[in-house]
């Protein structure tokens, strides 16, 4: 079901509680204006949540970032691109979700302005399709490095089809993360 409220379309994913979020533009020939976060509509729409922490990256063509998550400290975020197109995945978590092991994705662009609601219990990641692009997200938890944790970008058991047909620059880090059968990830919320 979708809801608008305000200048925000709230639509619903096959995954519950993860939301695409399409932006109202006003424009003309200046440029454009648009809201990109009212708390009193998001809380109409019940996406109810204390952001306490913004993020930006910037990356180039082919960087994949994630699958990642916070151990005991798991975050909620509002993720948008700002700059340029990514494909931004979230894979549900959850102990006793239905879905628990199930992705979903959807385009970011800075020319749609678009949105993506993920709740804590998720790993999250993306993959940027423009030559650059710039990436912002707000989180409902602080940052704690010593709490990071990730599952492995091509999971087979996961089974996410990320629409990029070379191989992805990773970081380090992000090459060492395992499947999500070897992980035995849950979060009890």
């Amino acid at each position: 079901m979708n809801k608008t409220i305000g200048n925000f379309t709230f639509i619903e994913t096959p995954i519950k509680d993860v939301y695409k979020i399409e932006v109202k533009k006003y424009g003309d020939n200046r440029g454009y204006f648009m809201e990109t976060y009212k708390k009193e509509d998001f809380d109409k729409a019940g996406l109810v949540y204390n952001f306490i922490q913004d993020n930006q990256s910037k990356s180039k063509k082919g960087v994949l970032r994630g699958l990642h998550f916070q151990k005991t400290f798991p975050q909620a975020k509002l993720v948008r691109c700002i700059e340029g197109e990514v494909f931004d995945v979230c894979v549900d978590l959850r102990k006793d979700s239905p879905t628990y092991g199930k992705w979903y994705g959807v385009i970011l662009s800075a020319e749609k302005g678009n949105q993506f609601m993920i709740p804590r219990g998720f790993a999250h990641g993306f993959v940027v399709l423009s030559e650059t692009a710039t990436f912002c997200y707000k989180c409902d938890e602080l940052y704690h490095p010593e709490d990071e944790g990730g599952i492995m970008w091509n999971d087979p058991d996961v089974g996410i089809v990320w629409p990029y047909d070379e191989e992805p620059l990773l970081s380090d880090k992000d090459k060492l993360h395992k499947s999500l059968k070897e992980s035995k990830v849950v979060f009890d919320l």
